[in-house]
């Protein structure tokens, strides 16, 4: 949780040296008023001092303030008689921002933070593995089940786009009825297109359709490396038996797979595994506010400082490490990692995104413990440019 760290009280009297005492800086901030049981006034903003000012001050103060005509639009909102102080934290980045401003809005609006902010649920592709007869489509919501979960996307549309392109490489159904197995059954488009097991009218075994349900999930879960490394296999099999037809056909299907992964975004993952660490600016000067995702649930920041950390008789990666190597206690609630999913596919895919992220490499089998698999040489160059031409970073003892 990031509180709302700074506090002040507000007197009218005494209005323009409270807001010269404000900064001038990116925050987020809450009015509090006299009344107990009134509900206090949340916002995010670049300028703290100049959005008080605007809330806060006399009205007929106004700087470049002009007679509003009697026809026009609503006027200003003042809360200046109505305020007993103000609670806020400055931010170094909009990510930040928005995350600070979700954990307020969860707190004080449980019943509407999500329209207050316009956060629309993530969009995932589902596999149902509860189903006997599982198929991939695109869910917006997280449910208490068995499911594979593989997201988030831009959009529904994106999602849908790539589950059509790279549903065509193989043959689970795509169909929304219920699987009966009648031989009866005539099947559908898919079925006479050869692009579907058919197991509708029992066209495969139970068996058959399990297997090519695995390699899906191992598609999705390996983003494609699976299926790339097993037809290069092949490939060179092929190959090595003279038989060229087939080495072609296969080397067509490794082409038509390089061009599906191609429109796969950096972001999705299967959810399990979405671990990833972002960069941003943080708030204090000459440092790096380092945000853990694990399992697609966004950490509180913890602060790189570099003009401290080049006193210190400990390399970078050490620190790091030690930052990195815990893991979070329990799993989020479902609704709420959801709305974490929403922040990360807000900030992910917005232009210009500012900051950086770096993904965790999947972990090994048997997994291992401690930081195995984080880049951390490419982090540490990474807060480089995030931190711009500021001091050059410590060097190793």
């Amino acid at each position: 949780m990031l509180p709302l760290d700074q506090v002040a009280g507000f007197d009218p009297g005494r209005d323009e040296e409270f807001l010269a005492a404000l900064p001038a800086r990116a925050a987020v901030y809450r009015l509090e008023t006299h009344a107990a049981a009134a509900r206090p006034y949340l916002r995010a903003t670049a300028d703290l001092r100049r959005s008080c000012r605007r809330l806060l001050a006399p009205p007929e103060g106004l700087a470049g303030a002009r007679p509003a005509a009697p026809s026009a639009s609503r006027p200003r909102l003042n809360l200046r008689e109505l305020v007993a102080r103000i609670r806020y934290r400055l931010t170094g980045s909009a990510f930040e921002q928005s995350l600070v401003l979700h954990q307020q809005a969860r707190e004080l609006f449980p019943e509407s933070y999500r329209q207050r902010m316009r956060l629309a649920p993530p969009t995932l592709l589902k596999l149902n593995l509860a189903n006997d007869y599982p198929r991939c489509y695109v869910a917006r919501r997280i449910a208490p089940d068995s499911a594979f979960y593989f997201g988030p996307f831009p959009s529904r549309r994106a999602a849908e786009e790539f589950a059509r392109e790279f549903l065509a490489l193989y043959k689970i159904r795509r169909c929304h009825i219920k699987i009966r197995r009648d031989p009866a059954f005539p099947g559908c488009i898919y079925s006479e297109m050869k692009m579907c097991l058919a197991p509708c009218f029992a066209g495969c075994t139970k068996p058959e359709y399990d297997a090519e349900v695995a390699h899906v999930g191992s598609f999705l879960a390996s983003r494609g490396r699976s299926l790339a490394a097993q037809l290069e296999a092949d490939r060179d099999q092929a190959a090595s038996t003279e038989d060229f037809e087939r080495a072609a056909a296969i080397h067509k299907r490794h082409e038509k797979l390089a061009s599906v992964l191609r429109h796969l975004p950096d972001l999705p993952r299967k959810l399990e595994e979405l671990d990833a660490v972002i960069l941003q600016p943080a708030a204090v000067e000459g440092a790096v506010a380092l945000f853990r995702v694990c399992a697609g649930a966004v950490g509180d920041p913890f602060l790189l400082n570099f003009r401290e950390l080049s006193a210190m008789p400990r390399s970078l990666e050490t620190i790091l490490s030690e930052a990195l190597e815990p893991e979070p206690e329990a799993p989020l609630p479902l609704d709420l990692l959801a709305d974490h999913l929403a922040l990360l596919a807000r900030w992910f895919y917005s232009k210009p995104r500012a900051g950086e992220i770096l993904f965790r490499d999947p972990p090994p089998s048997p997994p291992a413990s401690g930081t195995a698999g984080w880049p951390l040489r490419r982090i540490i160059r990474a807060c480089a440019r995030v931190l711009g031409p500021q001091p050059l970073l410590p060097g190793p003892p």
